[in-house]
């Protein structure tokens, strides 16, 4: 296998575990109670892996798929922050219904071999 089929190879399989993870967290959202609104919202330079609402709560989830949670807790940095909340603002512009509920970023950590684990309110939504 080429250099280049080699790496086109690993970022399908890198993709297949991320889609992978959103459907778990989104199954153990569910299993809270959560009802989704969106998925892998692409939008404003950022990405929102899920969009679900519970009551008055809307919460754009991250998920964070690593060997092993720890891992996984660590890998949302300064910048996925910004572009995550630039994503949001987007989504808000284009759902002004919304402006009026609880917003919240959310994260799932998934590690292999274990349940995902929901982090309510994982860091600030930049701009709101």
């Amino acid at each position: 296998m080429s250099l280049p089929e080699a790496a086109a190879a690993r970022r399908r399989a890198t993709e297949l575990r991320g889609r992978r993870a959103e459907w778990l967290a989104l199954g153990a959202l569910l299993l809270k109670g959560y009802r989704p609104l969106a998925l892998r919202v692409v939008m404003g330079g950022g990405e929102i892996d899920l969009i679900v609402r519970r009551g008055g709560t809307i919460a754009f989830v991250e998920v964070k798929a690593r060997a092993n949670l720890d891992d996984a807790r660590q890998a949302i940095g300064a910048i996925k922050r910004r572009r995550f909340s630039k994503a949001v603002r987007a989504w808000l512009a284009r759902n002004p219904s919304c402006a009026g509920l609880t917003l919240r970023a959310d994260a799932v950590f998934v590690g292999r071999g274990r349940w995902p684990e929901h982090r309510p309110d994982a860091f600030t939504l930049e701009g709101l």
